[in-house]
C-alpha cells in the first residue's frame, strides 16, 4: 500500500512557492507514494494543474479533498488551523515551520497528534546537503537581493567607457557572508560592481576573496573564535561590536549599495546598519535588508516597503525574496523535500526512524508533545 502524500495551496500572504513540482511528483511515486495536489497549488510558480495530472498526481478540488486520508502533508510554510484539523492523528507534516516564531502553529500540531518536521532544522552535514532548504532558498535570495538593489539604484553597476566619458562602477558592500551573502557577492561581481564584504566568522574571509571581493573586519582574538561547530555565527561581545561598527561605519559611508544578510538562529537579527550609518551615505545610495522578516539588520527598514530617507537613501526591505523567483525556488525546495521523504518511505510504507540524525534534528512535534528541545525551551 502506497504512502498518501498531499500538497495544498500556500495560504500565507505573498507566498508564491509550492512544495511539489511535476518532476518531484514522479520521484515521489517512484519512492512508493501517491500524490494528491490541491487545485491551484502551482499557479504562483507557473505550474498549471494539468502538468501535475500529466505527472500522475491526483488534482483535488479543495483542501478537504486533498487531505482526505493523507499520511504526509508537504508545505512551504506551516499549515493553517484548517489544514491541521483535517489531518488524521499520526500524520506527518513537512514544511518550513519557522518554529521559533510560529508558536501557535507548533501548539496546534502538537495538540492534533501530528508528527511535524521543520525543514529549517535539517542539520548542515554532508549527508543532508541535498535536503538543505536554508541553503537552496538563501542562494536565490542573495541573487534576488542584488536584482532588487539594481532596480532601486539610479545608476549602472559596471564601469563603462564611452566616447562621452567613463561611468564609474558601483561599490557594493555585503554584510553577512552565509549562502545568501556569497551569492550576492557573486551576482554583484558578475554585474561589474566593486564588491567588499564582512562577517564575524573567520572562515568566510577566504570565501569572500575567492569570489574576487575584499574582506572587511576587525580581525582580533574574538573574531578568530566567532563561529560555532555547526558553522553559524556566535553572538559577539558589545566591545567587539563597537569596534566592528566603527570600521564598517566608515566603510558604509563610501558605498553605493549595502546588502545585509545576517541572521542568528532562534534570535532576532542583529542591527548592523544604524540610523547614523544611513545618514552618512550619499543621496541615491541603496540598502537591501534580507533579514527584515526576523526584525531586520537596518534601522528604519519596514517590511515589504522601500523607505527613502531624508538624505535620499533608499532602504529596501522585501519579504520572501525566493518567492520572487518562485519557479526556481519551488523546483529546488521540492527536490529538498523529496530527498527528505526518501528517509521515511520504505517499500511503500511510512517508517519514522527518529534515531536517524537528520530526522531527529528536524522533528518539532511527535506523539502529542513538542519534541525539539530548542523550540520546547
Amino acid at each position: 500500500m502506497a504512502v498518501a502524500v498531499a500538497v495544498t495551496r500556500e495560504r500565507r500572504e505573498g507566498e508564491t512557492r509550492c512544495a511539489v513540482t511535476p518532476e518531484t511528483v514522479k520521484k515521489l511515486i517512484a519512492l512508493g507514494a501517491t500524490v494528491t495536489v490541491e487545485a491551484g497549488t502551482g499557479l504562483g510558480s507557473s505550474i498549471p494543474d494539468a502538468d501535475y495530472a500529466a505527472a500522475d498526481a491526483t488534482v483535488a478540488k479543495d483542501t478537504k479533498a486533498a487531505l482526505a486520508g493523507a499520511d504526509v502533508l508537504l508545505k512551504v510554510r506551516g499549515p493553517t488551523a484548517q489544514e491541521i484539523s483535517a489531518l488524521k492523528p499520526g500524520a506527518v507534516v513537512v514544511a518550513m515551520l519557522d518554529a521559533y516564531r510560529e508558536k501557535d502553529t507548533v501548539e496546534a500540531l502538537k495538540t492534533a497528534g501530528v508528527t511535524a518536521f521543520g525543514m529549517e532544522f535539517v542539520p548542515r552535514i554532508t549527508r543532508a546537503q541535498v535536503m538543505d532548504v536554508l541553503s537552496s532558498q538563501a542562494n536565490l535570495a542573495g541573487y534576488r537581493a542584488v536584482i532588487e538593489a539594481a532596480n532601486a539604484y539610479g545608476r549602472g553597476f559596471p564601469m563603462m567607457m564611452t566616447a562621452a566619458g567613463t561611468v564609474a562602477p558601483a561599490k557594493v558592500f555585503v554584510m553577512g557572508v552565509g549562502v545568501a551573502g556569497l551569492q550576492a557577492i557573486a551576482t554583484a561581481r558578475r554585474l561589474g560592481a566593486v564588491v567588499t564584504a564582512t562577517d564575524v566568522r573567520p572562515a568566510t574571509k577566504e570565501q569572500v576573496e575567492s569570489l574576487g571581493a575584499k574582506f572587511i573586519a576587525v580581525e582580533d582574538e574574538e573574531f578568530a573564535n566567532a563561529q560555532t561547530a555547526g558553522g553559524y555565527a556566535k553572538p559577539m561581545s558589545a566591545e567587539y561590536m563597537a569596534k566592528q561598527a566603527a570600521l564598517t561605519g566608515e566603510h558604509i559611508r563610501k558605498q553605493d549599495i549595502v546588502i545585509t544578510t545576517a541572521l542568528i538562529p532562534g534570535r532576532a537579527a542583529p542591527v548592523l546598519v544604524t540610523a547614523d550609518h544611513v545618514a552618512s551615505m550619499k543621496p541615491g545610495s541603496v540598502i537591501v535588508d534580507l533579514a527584515i522578516e526576523n526584525g531586520g539588520n537596518v534601522q528604519g527598514a519596514r517590511l515589504n516597503e522601500t523607505t527613502v530617507t531624508a538624505n535620499g537613501v533608499a532602504i529596501v526591505a522585501p519579504a520572501n525574496l525566493p518567492g520572487r523567483i518562485a519557479a526556481d525556488a519551488s523546483a529546488l525546495y521540492a527536490r529538498n523535500l523529496t530527498a527528505f521523504l526518501d528517509l521515511m518511505i520504505k517499500d511503500g510504507a511510512l517508517v519514522l526512524d527518529l534515531e536517524d540524525e537528520i530526522l531527529k534534528a528536524a522533528v518539532v512535534t511527535h506523539g502529542g508533545a513538542v519534541a525539539h528541545e530548542g523550540v520546547r525551551g
